[in-house]
């Protein structure tokens, strides 16, 4: 367990005799990467939404150093811009607010007023920022009081913008799926490119030409802004979101976590490799593949850890954000979504159908044996079943129920995280398993015995389904945060995901493997017993 991670080896793992625990993916170095900067200095300066976390990468070692710890006083940024004096404003996306870190360290809000704030940039001192939304706003902010002087209203999703050698502002608009342009002092926009893959980011060479990721194609285009001709540079993957230059050297973002260099040759130079931002679900598959949940993306996962893209947050058929997961047979998975729903997706169709809807916030899911989808709602502390369209209400007034899972014998258990219990639900009545633990998140059962996560403790614990037999296999997980630290709980982004509470998911395969999401380093463990 020593390879580098974004927690920076602070856990020691270890297990009881009998046991082994190793990565079936590699950590991540990063909480994702969204908006990107360089700096002064000569580093690229990254944004990273589901971590609160503003990391400086240096682009030729690939050492990371904090700038804004997840502790720290920034939640959830997105994007960032330096004035001259070295202050970093960014928007922090989630709470709809555009602030500054100021170089000695202090921090202020300057607008608290922008639902969905995520495009900032700054032209001769003045500071631009605008609201990633369908009817978002582009404005410039007093950077003293934060009063707003709109330069365009009602855009169709604008995001990660720049002012070009003209002087005008070019906006990619991600509804329309074209770029746009317009005077400072507002006025009419103009069209500069349409039929794009969906831009996220635009800025500027030194010979003034437009470099656009594109969200949805994963190409990084060229275009020149008078002619409107474009070529592709790159073709990485479905989740860019942004580029920066360090002198002439272009690096570009992936929403997962990838920041990559582009060099004159055409090839690419992963800067900090690709990885998870999370994970959350997991769910083993019919074929002994691993579903694995990572929020905007859903990967499966081979038995030797190669990783194959199933879908992506925006993607044609893409139920969301997704969460919780369950497999509903070949080809189809049972999920729970930031938006409260309740999912049955076929990723290979490109296809969704709804379930049941109009939830809270959604956890766990499991599939009973007779088709049915259980799930918790954590807020308001429900249990249900719904099959063919009917919802039953299995259990109420637990303190934010997470995982659930069921038994042979159509038993159902839930985690009841605020409680440090487990529950079992039998015949309408519910009564305690165990109790003791500190935050149990997800549970999963095999045969007579369950299995559950205590992300507080950072433990796997073992229990037999009449609670007898409890036993700890493995401790000092990489799963919630450091000891001493408290995530962020981050909100929503508009009408593309809810609130993005963190799970630490579990899945069993077939041959007994315990497959953990590691959520606080970015990884899926597996913890197995010796032969």
């Amino acid at each position: 367990m020593d390879q580098a991670s974004r927690l920076g080896g602070a856990l020691a793992t270890t297990t009881i005799e009998g046991w082994t625990l190793e990565r079936l993916t590699r950590p991540s170095r990063l909480f994702g990467a969204n908006g990107i900067r360089g700096g002064a200095d000569g580093r690229i300066y990254v944004a990273q939404v589901p971590g609160s976390r503003i990391s400086a990468i240096d682009p030729d070692s690939g050492v990371i150093e904090d700038i804004s710890p997840i502790d720290g006083p920034v939640t959830a940024p997105d994007d960032l811009v330096f004035d001259d004096q070295g202050n970093l404003y960014i928007t922090e996306i989630t709470i709809g607010r555009v602030s500054m870190l100021g170089a000695d360290g202090t921090y202020r809000v300057i607008n608290d007023d922008m639902p969905v704030a995520n495009p900032i940039t700054m032209h001769d001192g003045r500071l631009i920022a605008g609201e990633c939304r369908v009817g978002g706003r582009v404005m410039e902010l007093d950077k003293q009081t934060g009063k707003e002087r709109i330069i365009l209203g009602d855009a169709p999703m604008p995001n990660a913008f720049s002012v070009g050698p003209d002087g005008k502002l070019y906006m990619p608009m991600m509804a329309a799926n074209q770029i746009w342009r317009i005077d400072l002092a507002g006025g009419e926009p103009e069209i500069v490119a349409s039929d794009l893959g969906v831009p996220d980011s635009v800025k500027f060479d030194s010979k003034g030409r437009i470099i656009s990721t594109q969200v949805v194609s994963g190409e990084v285009l060229r275009i020149d802004p008078v002619t409107g001709s474009r070529e592709v540079l790159a073709n990485i993957a479905p989740g860019l979101d942004n580029c920066t230059f360090i002198g002439e050297r272009l690096f570009v973002s992936s929403i997962s976590g990838q920041v990559t260099e582009l060099l004159n040759d055409g090839r690419s130079r992963p800067l900090v490799e690709d990885g998870l931002q999370w994970p959350m679900g997991l769910a083993m598959g019919p074929t002994g593949d691993l579903f694995v949940a990572d929020g905007a993306y859903s990967y499966l996962v081979e038995a030797g850890g190669n990783r194959h893209l199933l879908g992506f947050l925006i993607e044609p058929g893409n139920p969301g954000f997704i969460r919780g997961v369950a497999s509903d047979g070949p080809g189809q998975w049972l999920v729970t979504t930031s938006n409260g729903q309740v999912v049955r997706w076929m990723p290979s169709e490109k296809a969704n159908e709804v379930v049941a809807e109009g939830f809270q916030v959604l956890f766990g899911i499991a599939r009973a044996s007779d088709g049915a989808a259980i799930f918790a709602d954590g807020e308001t502390g429900k249990v249900m079943r719904v099959l063919h369209g009917t919802v039953e209400e299995l259990a109420n007034g637990l303190l934010r129920p997470m995982g659930v899972a069921t038994s042979g014998d159509g038993d159902v258990f839930v985690a009841e995280s605020r409680a440090g219990r487990i529950v079992r639900i039998a015949g309408g009545e519910t009564e305690t398993l165990i109790d003791g633990l500190q935050e149990p998140q997800a549970i999963v059962c095999s045969g007579d015995k369950l299995f559950i996560l205590d992300a507080e403790a950072r433990e796997i614990v073992r229990v037999g389904l009449d609670g007898s037999g409890r036993q700890t296999l493995a401790s000092g997980l990489p799963v919630k945060s450091l000891p001493g630290t408290v995530p962020k709980i981050l909100g929503g982004v508009g009408d593309q995901a809810g609130p993005m509470e963190a799970f630490a998911g579990l899945a069993i395969g077939p041959d007994g493997t315990i497959y953990i999401a590691g959520d606080a380093e970015g990884s899926v463990l597996a913890l197995r017993q010796i032969a």
